[in-house]
């Protein structure tokens, strides 16, 4: 009996598992001996070197420089991104006028081409012609800041653009959440007198958490990479003070040939990555609550 089962499953199997080894299993396993040699990508074969490449990446003050600009990005856009999203949310979850309006408007951004969004928002960050600059003038500052320009205000501009991005996307999967709870919760917690925080954190927020669970994880893995917003409108600068590992490995990879370093720190990401990802799920698992 269970000889036939399989004989059927697999054949059906098969396409699926074919394209998920061709595609995903044997471009990480390439990915990881190239790791492991000296490579200028159109040379001959690589030359395998072990372990260098990832010990050079310990003395490297530029692996490093990127690596803690993707720690800030990790701390910075979850907490902002994820809370402004929340409370979109939950005000548009209340019956405010005109709420379809405002989900599609919020949401726009997210239908955007980030490069598209990149180079919007150079615009708007130019020092002389942009828009925020101009405001900033006719409101009596005689010089704004460079906002793309300065090492001091460079990560917290690109903050500011992948947040505008984001909060759309995670307001509407909290939307959506939110309004499969059952509104008797609601009504009955009303019935008692309970303000809306109340309402919001001992009812809502237990009964989205693996929602929010989901988001914090997606939001996490997104401020690891950063890679189009940064390419597009710094390329890493001003002197890499706003360079992310993405925009660093492409640079020694693409640019200067050094396919294995390059693919070293990509690997090095990846594992990165994963324990961010594996760690957070954990600190963030609660039991599933039925309603």
């Amino acid at each position: 009996m269970y000889r036939n089962k399989y004989r059927i499953i697999i054949p059906f199997l098969a396409p699926s598992l074919l394209l998920y080894i061709t595609f995903v299993l044997y471009p990480y396993a390439s990915a990881m001996y190239i790791s492991l040699t000296r490579w200028k990508g159109l040379t001959k074969a690589p030359e395998f070197i072990g372990l260098e490449n990832f010990a050079r990446m310990l003395g490297d003050d530029n692996f490093w420089n990127a690596l803690g600009n993707n720690g800030v990005y990790i701390v910075v856009l979850p907490v902002i991104t994820l809370g402004i999203a929340l409370f979109f949310a939950f005000v548009l979850t209340q019956g405010v006028k005109y709420a379809k309006f405002h989900r599609v408007t919020y949401f726009f951004p997210q239908v955007m081409s980030v490069v598209a969004i990149g180079v919007l928002w150079s615009f708007v960050f130019h020092p002389t012609i942009g828009f925020l600059s101009s405001l900033l003038r006719l409101l009596g500052v005689a010089e704004p800041p460079v906002w793309l320009g300065n090492p001091d205000t460079v990560i917290g501009s690109l903050s500011l653009v992948t947040i505008w991005q984001a909060v759309g996307f995670y307001m509407v999967l909290f939307i959506a959440s939110m309004e499969s709870v059952p509104d008797t919760y609601y009504e009955a917690a009303k019935l008692d007198g309970a303000s809306k925080w109340h309402i919001f954190w001992n009812i809502t927020m237990p009964l989205i958490w693996d929602t929010f669970q989901t988001a914090v994880i997606f939001i996490m893995i997104g401020s690891t990479n950063m890679f189009a917003i940064t390419q597009t409108m710094t390329g890493g600068g001003p002197s890499r003070s706003s360079e992310v590992l993405s925009t660093y490995l492409y640079g020694e990879a693409f640019l200067g040939s050094k396919f294995g370093y390059g693919t070293a720190m990509a690997v090095t990401l990846f594992f990165i990555t994963l324990i961010i990802s594996t760690v957070l799920t954990r600190i963030l698992r609660r039991d599933s609550l039925e309603y």
